[in-house]
Parts: C-alpha cells; sequence; structure tokens
C-alpha cells in the first residue's frame, strides 16, 4: 500500500498540561538502503499537545487530552516536498475509570518522480479505547482502535498501539516512541490490487532518543521502522534519523 504513517495517540503525554514543537530530522535512508530509496531528504514535524483534563470533573463528557500532527517529507527534487500528512485525535471518556475513548482522523497526499504521479495517503478514521499508567517513574499508553480506512474498497481494520516515554538526569536525556500494529485489505479497490484476497498487517515503530541543551532546543536521534508499510515486500526496513527539536 502506499505510505500510511502511524497516528500517534496523545494520551501518553497525559502529564503535560500543554506543549507544542517543531522537529526537523534529516532522514538516512538512502545510506543504509540504496536499493529502495534513492536519497536522504529533511522531514519537517509540527506537533501540538494540550491536556484538558480537571480534577473533580462533574460533567458528563470528561474530555481527556488534543493531539494534532503535521509532518512533510522534503523528499521531491531539490528538496522540494513530496510528501504532507495531518493527524488530529482527541480523547473523553463518559465514565469513571481511567480508560479514555479516543476518535482520530489521519490523512494526506504526496507526488513521486516524475512529477505527474501523485498519490493519496488514505483518508483513517479510527476509535478506540486508550489506558495510560505509570511504572518505574515511565509513561506508558496502550490503545486498540478500529479503524476505517477509506480506500475505493473502504477496509475494516484494526490498529494496536503501545507509547513510552522516560526522563533521564531530571529530563536532560529523553527515550520515548511508539511501536504500532495494524491491518488493511490487500485489495484495495484498484487495477493494480484488484485480484489479491485477505488482510495484510504492518508494523510501525518509532522509537527516539534526545538531548535536551536547554528548555527550548534538544538535539537527537529517530529509528523508523517498517513492515508493510513503505513496501508490500516481506522484509524489515529500518531507517535513521539525526534530528534538532524546538519546544515552543
Amino acid at each position: 500500500m502506499k505510505t500510511r504513517l502511524i497516528i500517534i495517540v496523545a494520551c501518553c503525554f497525559w502529564t503535560m498540561a500543554s506543549a507544542q514543537n517543531l522537529q526537523l530530522h534529516y532522514d538516512l535512508r538512502h545510506t543504509v538502503d540504496p536499493a529502495h530509496n534513492p536519497k536522504n531528504f529533511p522531514t519537517l514535524y509540527f506537533e501540538y499537545f494540550k491536556s484538558m483534563k480537571k480534577a473533580n470533573d462533574s460533567s458528563i463528557i470528561k474530555p481527556g487530552s488534543f493531539f494534532l500532527k503535521v509532518q512533510t517529507d522534503m523528499q521531491g527534487a531539490n528538496d522540494n516536498i513530496g510528501k504532507s500528512y495531518i493527524q488530529v485525535s482527541q480523547s473523553f471518556k463518559l465514565w469513571k475509570p481511567e480508560v479514555y475513548l479516543s476518535l482520530q482522523y489521519s490523512g494526506g497526499l504526496g507526488v513521486t518522480e516524475p512529477r505527474q504521479y501523485s498519490y493519496y495517503i488514505t483518508n483513517a478514521l479510527s476509535a478506540g479505547p486508550v489506558y495510560g499508567f505509570q511504572w518505574q517513574r515511565a509513561y506508558f499508553s496502550a490503545g486498540l482502535s478500529y479503524t476505517r480506512n477509506l480506500l475505493k474498497s473502504p477496509s475494516n481494520d484494526f490498529l494496536a498501539s503501545f507509547y513510552w516515554g522516560k526522563g533521564f538526569f531530571n529530563y536532560k536525556l529523553e527515550f520515548n516512541g511508539d511501536f504500532e500494529l495494524y491491518s488493511i485489505n490487500k485489495n484495495q479497490g484498484d487495477e493494480a490490487t484488484q485480484n489479491l484476497h485477505g488482510k495484510r498487517i504492518s508494523f510501525f515503530g518509532e522509537p527516539q532518543l534526545w538531548f535536551n541543551i536547554n528548555k527550548t532546543v534538544g538535539i537527537g536521534a529517530r529509528l523508523n521502522m517498517f513492515y508493510h508499510v513503505v513496501t508490500t515486500e516481506d522484509v524489515f526496513q529500518n531507517y535513521p534519523t539525526v534530528a534538532v527539536r524546538f519546544k515552543l
């Protein structure tokens, strides 16, 4: 299937009241896998998170958190934009237990070389429970969602998510990331896949390590892990990045 980056459930950051950051990554996938990738390229991320939780909230609908992520891959000729992606999620609950219902949307578009070829990053609508917890001074979140992938032939799927975050040395050093396991129809309603049947299981991960120079600027690295995400071949692909982050 076309590249579909996986949504990030903001509940794993429930300890923050609000935060936003801008990240600039340099993806080294051509360096480590030149056979499948024509070039290295920069990627720009903007993330905004806001916790809406209130102590002793007596309202019927209790909001959890809002999250917005915009990703721009500058993988086109002369580092022009080759792909753009947006993801939005909101969580809430109607009950006392600390299990939230997360509603999420993701989608985008891209172009390839030659430039007349373009594609959609398929719209995906997801809903499911997510539970956050703390252990050994680390923060975790686990979720399981139903996803409706709006292909030409829509696909009813699952998405299992696991997130973590831990700070060291008074958060001078941060280790966080997520793993995702999800399904999608092999037959996506187009000519290229019309004779395929069944589901394809995919995996995505992005463990990250950050060193905070000060309260605003940090440097770090990420490992993008793919299986059946950027290719339908039965291969694991691991692509590192180096990055700088600005907390706004």
